[in-house]
Protein backbone atom coordinates (compact mmCIF):
# COMPACT_ATOMS: atom_id res chain seq x y z
CA UNK A 1 0.00 0.00 0.00
CA UNK A 2 1.68 3.25 -1.22
CA UNK A 3 1.06 6.70 -2.18
CA UNK A 4 3.49 8.94 -4.08
CA UNK A 5 3.04 12.46 -3.37
CA UNK A 6 4.36 15.18 -5.79
CA UNK A 7 5.35 18.84 -4.21
CA UNK A 8 8.32 21.22 -4.76
CA UNK A 9 8.55 21.26 -1.50
CA UNK A 10 8.69 18.24 -0.64
CA UNK A 11 12.20 17.74 -2.68
CA UNK A 12 10.98 16.46 -5.86
CA UNK A 13 8.87 12.89 -5.53
CA UNK A 14 8.34 11.67 -2.22
CA UNK A 15 7.42 8.14 -1.34
CA UNK A 16 4.84 7.78 1.67
CA UNK A 17 3.70 4.33 2.65
CA UNK A 18 0.80 3.21 4.48
CA UNK A 19 1.07 -0.16 6.43
CA UNK A 20 0.59 -2.14 9.36
CA UNK A 21 2.33 -0.90 12.80
CA UNK A 22 5.35 -2.88 13.32
CA UNK A 23 6.78 -2.49 17.30
CA UNK A 24 9.75 -2.98 16.55
CA UNK A 25 10.12 -0.80 13.57
CA UNK A 26 8.29 1.95 14.42
CA UNK A 27 7.78 2.51 18.66
CA UNK A 28 10.28 5.36 18.74
CA UNK A 29 9.63 7.25 15.49
CA UNK A 30 5.60 6.89 16.21
CA UNK A 31 6.46 8.10 19.87
CA UNK A 32 8.24 11.03 18.57
CA UNK A 33 5.84 12.00 16.29
CA UNK A 34 3.07 11.66 18.87
CA UNK A 35 5.08 13.94 21.40
CA UNK A 36 5.38 16.59 18.60
CA UNK A 37 2.03 16.43 18.29
CA UNK A 38 1.19 16.74 21.95
CA UNK A 39 2.57 20.38 21.47
CA UNK A 40 -0.37 23.09 22.52
CA UNK A 41 -0.44 26.61 21.34
CA UNK A 42 1.81 28.58 23.32
CA UNK A 43 0.58 30.54 26.13
CA UNK A 44 -2.74 28.20 26.57
CA UNK A 45 -2.79 25.28 28.94
CA UNK A 46 -3.20 21.76 27.16
CA UNK A 47 -4.14 18.25 27.68
CA UNK A 48 -1.21 15.91 27.26
CA UNK A 49 -1.95 12.17 26.66
CA UNK A 50 1.04 9.38 28.18
CA UNK A 51 0.14 6.00 26.24
CA UNK A 52 2.30 4.58 28.54
CA UNK A 53 4.88 2.62 26.33
CA UNK A 54 1.83 0.84 24.82
CA UNK A 55 0.68 2.62 21.73
CA UNK A 56 -2.42 0.04 21.21
CA UNK A 57 -3.04 0.19 24.35
CA UNK A 58 -6.60 2.47 23.47
CA UNK A 59 -7.64 -0.90 21.11
CA UNK A 60 -5.99 -3.58 22.22
CA UNK A 61 -9.04 -4.98 24.15
CA UNK A 62 -11.43 -4.55 21.23
CA UNK A 63 -10.55 -8.23 19.51
CA UNK A 64 -10.28 -7.08 16.03
CA UNK A 65 -8.40 -3.77 16.26
CA UNK A 66 -5.12 -2.50 14.11
CA UNK A 67 -2.81 0.56 13.85
CA UNK A 68 -1.47 1.77 10.67
CA UNK A 69 1.32 4.35 10.30
CA UNK A 70 2.39 6.29 7.52
CA UNK A 71 6.30 5.97 6.24
CA UNK A 72 8.05 8.79 4.50
CA UNK A 73 11.33 8.61 3.36
CA UNK A 74 14.29 5.55 3.20
CA UNK A 75 14.72 5.45 6.71
CA UNK A 76 10.66 4.96 6.93
CA UNK A 77 10.39 8.41 9.39
CA UNK A 78 6.62 8.20 10.99
CA UNK A 79 4.80 10.79 9.93
CA UNK A 80 1.14 9.72 10.04
CA UNK A 81 -1.00 7.52 12.67
CA UNK A 82 -4.29 5.82 12.62
CA UNK A 83 -6.28 3.28 15.34
CA UNK A 84 -9.38 1.31 14.64
CA UNK A 85 -11.55 -1.59 15.79
CA UNK A 86 -14.30 -3.57 14.08
CA UNK A 87 -17.52 -4.73 16.66
CA UNK A 88 -20.94 -5.64 16.62
CA UNK A 89 -23.36 -3.05 17.94
CA UNK A 90 -27.32 -2.41 18.43
CA UNK A 91 -28.54 0.00 15.75
CA UNK A 92 -31.81 -0.04 18.02
CA UNK A 93 -34.53 -1.77 18.08
CA UNK A 94 -33.14 -4.95 19.15
CA UNK A 95 -30.96 -5.24 15.67
CA UNK A 96 -27.25 -6.34 15.63
CA UNK A 97 -24.58 -4.76 12.65
CA UNK A 98 -20.64 -4.88 12.56
CA UNK A 99 -19.26 -1.58 12.45
CA UNK A 100 -15.46 0.19 12.52
CA UNK A 101 -14.69 2.78 15.00
CA UNK A 102 -11.92 5.20 13.96
CA UNK A 103 -9.42 6.72 16.46
CA UNK A 104 -6.28 8.96 17.28
CA UNK A 105 -5.33 10.09 13.59
CA UNK A 106 -2.34 12.16 13.63
CA UNK A 107 0.13 13.75 10.84
CA UNK A 108 2.92 15.60 11.85
CA UNK A 109 2.72 19.17 11.86
CA UNK A 110 5.33 19.74 8.26
CA UNK A 111 3.40 16.86 6.63
CA UNK A 112 -0.31 17.90 7.01
CA UNK A 113 -1.84 19.35 3.63
CA UNK A 114 -0.65 16.91 1.56
CA UNK A 115 -3.62 14.04 1.84
CA UNK A 116 -2.02 11.61 4.42
CA UNK A 117 -4.67 12.18 6.28
CA UNK A 118 -7.10 11.13 3.67
CA UNK A 119 -5.22 8.26 2.70
CA UNK A 120 -4.57 6.63 5.99
CA UNK A 121 -8.68 6.93 6.71
CA UNK A 122 -9.22 5.28 3.52
CA UNK A 123 -6.79 2.53 4.29
CA UNK A 124 -7.79 1.96 7.51
CA UNK A 125 -11.32 1.67 5.70
CA UNK A 126 -10.62 -1.08 3.53
CA UNK A 127 -8.92 -2.85 6.82
CA UNK A 128 -12.37 -2.79 8.16
CA UNK A 129 -14.37 -3.72 5.23
CA UNK A 130 -12.17 -6.68 5.03
CA UNK A 131 -13.09 -7.89 8.37
CA UNK A 132 -16.74 -7.32 7.75
CA UNK A 133 -17.78 -3.71 8.79
CA UNK A 134 -20.46 -2.47 7.23
CA UNK A 135 -20.42 1.28 8.62
CA UNK A 136 -17.75 3.50 10.20
CA UNK A 137 -17.58 6.09 12.71
CA UNK A 138 -15.01 8.38 14.02
CA UNK A 139 -15.92 11.15 17.48
CA UNK A 140 -14.54 14.01 18.28
CA UNK A 141 -14.86 17.87 19.86
CA UNK A 142 -17.04 20.11 18.47
CA UNK A 143 -14.57 22.67 18.33
CA UNK A 144 -11.72 20.12 16.37
CA UNK A 145 -13.22 21.86 13.06
CA UNK A 146 -9.96 20.23 11.04
CA UNK A 147 -11.24 16.97 11.69
CA UNK A 148 -14.46 17.43 11.35
CA UNK A 149 -13.60 18.90 7.75
CA UNK A 150 -11.32 16.12 7.00
CA UNK A 151 -14.18 13.44 7.46
CA UNK A 152 -17.13 15.25 6.18
CA UNK A 153 -16.07 16.89 3.33
CA UNK A 154 -13.09 14.78 2.51
CA UNK A 155 -14.21 11.08 3.23
CA UNK A 156 -17.61 11.60 3.22
CA UNK A 157 -18.82 10.96 6.97
CA UNK A 158 -22.10 12.22 8.37
CA UNK A 159 -22.96 13.89 11.30
CA UNK A 160 -24.51 11.51 13.33
CA UNK A 161 -25.12 12.21 17.19
CA UNK A 162 -23.71 14.89 19.50
CA UNK A 163 -22.99 13.61 23.44
CA UNK A 164 -22.10 15.18 26.41
CA UNK A 165 -18.66 14.77 28.68
CA UNK A 166 -19.58 15.32 31.81
CA UNK A 167 -16.39 15.71 34.18
CA UNK A 168 -16.29 15.18 37.94
CA UNK A 169 -12.43 16.27 39.44
CA UNK A 170 -11.83 13.54 42.55
CA UNK A 171 -11.65 16.07 45.76
CA UNK A 172 -9.67 14.94 48.97
CA UNK A 173 -13.20 14.82 51.42
CA UNK A 174 -15.28 12.15 50.89
CA UNK A 175 -18.98 12.48 49.36
CA UNK A 176 -21.67 11.80 51.79
CA UNK A 177 -23.91 8.38 51.10
CA UNK A 178 -27.16 8.35 52.45
CA UNK A 179 -27.62 5.41 55.13
CA UNK A 180 -30.85 4.38 53.57
CA UNK A 181 -29.43 3.13 50.36
CA UNK A 182 -27.58 -0.20 49.70
CA UNK A 183 -25.20 -0.11 46.81
CA UNK A 184 -24.69 -4.06 45.53
CA UNK A 185 -21.77 -4.83 43.71
CA UNK A 186 -22.77 -7.44 40.84
CA UNK A 187 -20.90 -9.92 39.38
CA UNK A 188 -20.47 -9.92 35.95
CA UNK A 189 -22.87 -12.43 34.38
CA UNK A 190 -25.67 -11.13 36.39
CA UNK A 191 -24.40 -7.92 35.07
CA UNK A 192 -24.50 -9.15 31.56
CA UNK A 193 -28.54 -10.33 32.11
CA UNK A 194 -29.34 -6.85 33.33
CA UNK A 195 -27.54 -4.73 30.69
CA UNK A 196 -29.11 -7.04 27.97
CA UNK A 197 -32.37 -6.25 29.53
CA UNK A 198 -32.36 -2.50 29.65
CA UNK A 199 -30.19 -1.97 26.68
CA UNK A 200 -31.17 -4.41 24.10
CA UNK A 201 -33.36 -1.06 22.06
CA UNK A 202 -30.53 1.59 23.10
CA UNK A 203 -27.46 2.25 20.18
CA UNK A 204 -23.97 1.29 20.22
CA UNK A 205 -24.79 -1.40 22.64
CA UNK A 206 -21.89 -3.96 22.26
CA UNK A 207 -22.63 -7.73 21.72
CA UNK A 208 -19.29 -8.72 23.45
CA UNK A 209 -20.72 -7.30 26.32
CA UNK A 210 -19.75 -10.16 28.87
CA UNK A 211 -16.43 -9.54 28.07
CA UNK A 212 -16.44 -5.94 28.93
CA UNK A 213 -17.99 -6.31 32.14
CA UNK A 214 -15.36 -9.26 32.76
CA UNK A 215 -12.13 -7.12 31.72
CA UNK A 216 -9.58 -6.61 34.43
CA UNK A 217 -10.09 -3.04 33.34
CA UNK A 218 -13.84 -3.21 34.78
CA UNK A 219 -13.44 -2.03 38.46
CA UNK A 220 -17.59 -3.41 38.55
CA UNK A 221 -20.73 -3.26 37.63
CA UNK A 222 -22.95 -1.49 41.17
CA UNK A 223 -26.58 -0.61 41.18
CA UNK A 224 -28.23 1.14 44.04
CA UNK A 225 -31.39 0.50 45.51
CA UNK A 226 -33.51 2.00 48.81
CA UNK A 227 -32.98 -0.40 51.31
CA UNK A 228 -36.75 -0.62 51.89
CA UNK A 229 -36.81 -2.03 48.71
CA UNK A 230 -34.02 -5.31 48.89
CA UNK A 231 -36.69 -7.53 49.90
CA UNK A 232 -39.22 -7.01 47.22
CA UNK A 233 -36.59 -7.63 44.56
CA UNK A 234 -34.78 -10.59 43.20
CA UNK A 235 -32.15 -9.47 40.72
CA UNK A 236 -31.30 -13.15 39.03
CA UNK A 237 -34.66 -14.12 38.44
CA UNK A 238 -35.42 -10.91 36.92
CA UNK A 239 -37.55 -9.18 39.06
CA UNK A 240 -35.94 -5.39 39.77
CA UNK A 241 -36.52 -2.70 42.67
CA UNK A 242 -39.31 -0.10 42.04
CA UNK A 243 -36.48 2.27 41.37
CA UNK A 244 -32.56 1.42 41.35
CA UNK A 245 -29.98 2.60 39.39
CA UNK A 246 -26.46 1.37 37.42
CA UNK A 247 -23.14 1.83 36.42
CA UNK A 248 -19.85 0.07 35.66
CA UNK A 249 -16.61 1.61 36.29
CA UNK A 250 -13.69 1.13 33.36
CA UNK A 251 -10.17 1.99 34.99
CA UNK A 252 -8.62 4.18 32.42
CA UNK A 253 -5.35 4.80 34.43
CA UNK A 254 -4.30 1.25 33.53
CA UNK A 255 -4.33 2.34 29.83
CA UNK A 256 -3.16 5.79 29.86
CA UNK A 257 -2.72 9.12 31.81
CA UNK A 258 -3.28 12.53 31.49
CA UNK A 259 -1.62 15.50 32.52
CA UNK A 260 -2.37 19.43 32.30
CA UNK A 261 0.58 21.47 31.23
CA UNK A 262 0.92 25.68 30.52
CA UNK A 263 -1.55 26.89 32.97
CA UNK A 264 -0.19 30.38 34.49
CA UNK A 265 1.59 30.24 37.45
CA UNK A 266 -0.96 31.79 39.39
CA UNK A 267 -3.49 29.27 38.31
CA UNK A 268 -1.36 26.20 39.44
CA UNK A 269 -1.16 28.16 42.91
CA UNK A 270 -5.06 28.20 42.78
CA UNK A 271 -5.09 24.88 42.43
CA UNK A 272 -2.58 23.87 44.67
CA UNK A 273 -4.42 26.15 47.27
CA UNK A 274 -8.12 24.47 47.30
CA UNK A 275 -6.30 20.88 47.34
CA UNK A 276 -4.24 22.18 50.04
CA UNK A 277 -7.01 23.32 52.07
CA UNK A 278 -9.21 19.67 51.15
CA UNK A 279 -6.67 17.96 52.73
CA UNK A 280 -6.64 19.50 56.00
CA UNK A 281 -10.02 20.57 56.43
CA UNK A 282 -12.38 17.74 54.98
CA UNK A 283 -15.26 18.52 57.18
CA UNK A 284 -15.45 21.64 55.06
CA UNK A 285 -15.83 19.76 51.95
CA UNK A 286 -14.27 22.48 48.94
CA UNK A 287 -14.32 21.48 45.67
CA UNK A 288 -10.69 21.26 45.52
CA UNK A 289 -8.59 20.58 42.28
CA UNK A 290 -7.20 17.53 41.78
CA UNK A 291 -3.37 17.82 41.05
CA UNK A 292 -3.82 17.15 37.16
CA UNK A 293 -0.29 18.67 37.07
CA UNK A 294 1.00 15.52 37.22
CA UNK A 295 0.22 12.52 35.41
CA UNK A 296 -3.08 11.36 36.33
CA UNK A 297 -5.46 8.59 35.48
CA UNK A 298 -9.41 8.49 35.12
CA UNK A 299 -12.25 6.44 35.95
CA UNK A 300 -14.83 6.04 33.17
CA UNK A 301 -18.56 5.53 33.56
CA UNK A 302 -20.74 3.25 31.67
CA UNK A 303 -24.04 1.65 31.40
CA UNK A 304 -25.36 4.28 33.76
CA UNK A 305 -29.05 3.76 33.70
CA UNK A 306 -32.10 4.92 36.39
CA UNK A 307 -35.61 3.65 37.18
CA UNK A 308 -38.45 4.80 39.39
CA UNK A 309 -38.78 7.57 41.25
CA UNK A 310 -35.74 7.89 43.72
CA UNK A 311 -33.75 7.09 40.14
CA UNK A 312 -32.42 10.65 40.03
CA UNK A 313 -30.77 10.44 43.74
CA UNK A 314 -29.90 6.94 43.51
CA UNK A 315 -27.80 7.92 40.70
CA UNK A 316 -26.03 10.61 42.25
CA UNK A 317 -25.36 7.90 45.43
CA UNK A 318 -23.54 5.63 42.71
CA UNK A 319 -21.46 8.76 41.47
CA UNK A 320 -20.92 9.87 45.07
CA UNK A 321 -19.49 5.92 46.05
CA UNK A 322 -17.25 5.84 42.94
CA UNK A 323 -15.74 9.18 43.39
CA UNK A 324 -15.18 7.85 47.02
CA UNK A 325 -13.45 4.78 45.49
CA UNK A 326 -11.19 6.55 43.54
CA UNK A 327 -10.17 9.31 46.33
CA UNK A 328 -9.17 5.83 48.02
CA UNK A 329 -7.39 4.54 45.03
CA UNK A 330 -4.70 7.13 44.53
CA UNK A 331 -3.80 8.19 41.00
CA UNK A 332 -7.33 9.24 39.89
CA UNK A 333 -8.12 12.75 39.05
CA UNK A 334 -11.30 12.36 37.69
CA UNK A 335 -14.67 10.69 37.02
CA UNK A 336 -15.66 10.67 33.32
CA UNK A 337 -19.18 9.82 31.50
CA UNK A 338 -20.99 10.05 28.05
CA UNK A 339 -24.31 10.37 27.81
CA UNK A 340 -26.53 10.78 24.78
CA UNK A 341 -27.95 14.76 24.61
CA UNK A 342 -31.50 13.03 25.32
CA UNK A 343 -30.64 10.46 28.02
CA UNK A 344 -32.38 11.20 31.36
CA UNK A 345 -29.35 10.12 33.21
CA UNK A 346 -27.42 13.35 31.94
CA UNK A 347 -28.79 15.56 33.97
CA UNK A 348 -28.31 13.39 37.43
CA UNK A 349 -25.05 12.66 37.27
CA UNK A 350 -22.21 15.62 39.27
CA UNK A 351 -19.86 17.33 37.12
CA UNK A 352 -18.66 20.49 36.95
CA UNK A 353 -19.43 22.35 33.83
CA UNK A 354 -15.64 23.85 33.79
CA UNK A 355 -14.19 20.48 32.71
CA UNK A 356 -16.98 19.28 30.88
CA UNK A 357 -17.97 19.53 27.07
CA UNK A 358 -21.73 19.87 25.86
CA UNK A 359 -20.96 18.55 22.17
CA UNK A 360 -18.66 15.50 21.15
CA UNK A 361 -19.46 15.07 17.85
CA UNK A 362 -20.07 11.28 16.14
CA UNK A 363 -19.78 10.85 12.34
CA UNK A 364 -20.73 7.60 10.34
CA UNK A 365 -20.13 6.61 6.95
CA UNK A 366 -22.14 3.43 5.45
CA UNK A 367 -18.69 1.57 3.65
CA UNK A 368 -20.84 -0.17 1.35
CA UNK A 369 -22.78 2.59 -0.19
CA UNK A 370 -21.24 5.99 -0.02
CA UNK A 371 -22.43 9.12 1.80
CA UNK A 372 -25.58 7.17 3.47
CA UNK A 373 -26.42 5.72 6.67
CA UNK A 374 -29.56 4.21 5.73
CA UNK A 375 -30.26 1.64 8.25
CA UNK A 376 -29.37 4.71 11.31
CA UNK A 377 -31.83 7.21 11.27
CA UNK A 378 -31.12 10.19 11.60
CA UNK A 379 -33.23 10.80 14.50
CA UNK A 380 -33.06 7.48 17.22
CA UNK A 381 -36.44 5.70 18.48
CA UNK A 382 -34.12 5.23 21.66
CA UNK A 383 -32.54 8.55 23.39
CA UNK A 384 -29.57 5.78 24.88
CA UNK A 385 -26.47 6.06 23.71
CA UNK A 386 -24.61 3.05 25.39
CA UNK A 387 -20.82 4.50 25.15
CA UNK A 388 -18.56 1.29 25.08
CA UNK A 389 -15.59 2.58 27.76
CA UNK A 390 -12.94 0.62 25.55
CA UNK A 391 -13.50 3.57 22.67
CA UNK A 392 -12.60 5.81 25.62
Amino acid sequence: MSLKIGDESWQKRALVVIREYDEERHKVSLEKMEKLCEVGERGKPSLVTDLMGDPICRIRHIPLHVMLVAEYGEEGQVIGVIRGCVKTVTRGNSVYVKLAYLLGLRVSHQHRRFGIGTKLVEHLEEWCKQKGAKYAYMATDCTNEPSINLFTKKCYYSKFRTLTMLVQPVHAHYKPINSNVAILHLPPSLATSIYNHIFTNSEFFPRDIDLILSNKLNLGTFMAIPKKYLSKCDLKRGIYPPSYSILSVWNTKEVFKLQVKGVSPLAHACCVGTRVLDEWMPWLRVPSYPDVFRPFGVYFLYGLHMEGKYGRQLMKCLCGFVHNMARDEGGCGAIVAELGQRDPVKDAVPHWRKFSWAEDIWCIKNLEKCGSYDCFTSRSSSPVIFVDPRDF
